[in-house]
C-alpha cells in the first residue's frame, strides 16, 4: 500500500493534492493544526469514497518543541513520500515585523519540515521511490519585497533540496521543490481585486493558477518513473517570474 503524509493538507493547495492523491489509491495522512474539523471532514470523505485505503487526521503544531515533533513522527505507519505545502507569510517591511514574527515565518516554512525531513529519513530510504516535495514559491528564486522573510524561507527549501538530494538519490529517494506563482488560494484573499488584476496582468498566461496547476507536478513527481529527477526547483508560474 503506497502511503503519504500531506502537511498543510486542509489549505488551497494541500487540500486538492490530497484529494487527487487519494483518487488515485494514495491512502494517507491528512496532516493538520487549527483546522480539526476540516481536516476530519476530509478524512470521512475519503474513507466513504475509498474504503480499500487508509486516511488518519494529523494534528502537529510546527512551533511544537523538538521532542513532540520526534514523537508525532515516530508515530507513523511507514510512507512513501512527503508533502510540504504548510507556509505563512507576512506582508510587511522586515523593519516593521516583530522578532518573534520572523522567527515564526521561517520555523513553520523552513526549519521544520527540514527536521521533519531528518526523522523521515531512515523510513523512506526502504521505499523503491521514496519522494520528498517541498511546495516554494516563485519568490524563493526571484524574492519579493514586503515578503523578504517569506522569500528567504523558500529561497532556502530550494537550496536545502538541492544539497540533500545528492545525499539521499544513490537509493532513489528523490527530493525536489514546486515553486507556484501566485495561486487562487485563501493565502491571496488578503488582496483586492485590483491588487489581484494588477498581478494577472503581470502574468505572461493571463491568470493566476489553480491548484491543479500545481496538483499536476505532484503527481509526476510522485511517479516512479522520475526517479532521476531529483534536487530540482521546477517553477510553475506561468512565465511571471523566473
Amino acid at each position: 500500500m503506497k502511503r503519504a503524509i500531506v502537511f498543510g493538507a486542509t489549505g488551497g493547495i494541500g487540500k486538492a493534492i490530497a484529494a487527487q492523491l487519494a483518487a488515485k489509491g494514495w491512502s494517507l495522512y491528512i496532516h493538520f493544526n487549527h483546522s480539526s474539523q476540516e481536516a476530519e471532514k476530509m478524512v470521512a470523505e475519503f474513507i466513504d469514497k475509498y474504503p480499500s485505503q487508509e486516511f488518519f487526521p494529523l494534528k502537529l503544531d510546527f512551533l511544537a518543541e523538538d521532542e513532540v515533533i520526534k514523537t508525532t513522527v515516530a508515530s507513523l505507519l511507514p510512507v512513501n513520500a512527503a508533502i510540504f505545502t504548510q507556509g505563512i507569510t507576512n506582508y510587511q517591511f522586515l523593519g516593521s515585523q516583530e522578532l518573534t514574527q520572523i522567527e515564526k515565518i521561517m520555523q513553520i516554512n523552513l526549519l521544520v519540515p527540514i527536521k521533519i525531513t531528518s526523522l523521515l529519513e531512515s523510513q523512506l530510504l526502504k521505499r523503491k521511490h521514496g519522494r520528498i516535495i517541498f511546495i516554494g514559491s516563485v519568490y524563493g528564486g526571484q524574492a519579493s519585497a514586503l515578503e523578504s522573510v517569506y522569500s528567504a524561507s523558500k529561497g532556502g527549501l530550494s537550496s536545502f533540496a538541492q544539497g540533500y538530494a545528492r545525499e539521499v538519490a544513490s537509493a532513489h529517494l528523490t527530493v525536489n521543490v514546486i515553486a507556484p506563482g501566485a495561486v487562487d488560494t485563501p493565502m491571496n484573499a488578503i488582496f483586492d481585486a485590483e491588487t489581484l488584476n494588477e498581478v494577472k496582468n503581470e502574468i505572461p498566461a493571463g491568470r493566476l493558477a489553480e491548484p491543479s496547476d500545481i496538483v499536476f507536478w505532484v503527481e509526476n513527481l510522485l511517479d516512479k518513473r522520475s526517479d532521476y529527477l531529483t534536487g530540482q526547483t521546477i517553477y510553475v508560474d506561468g512565465g511571471w517570474l523566473v
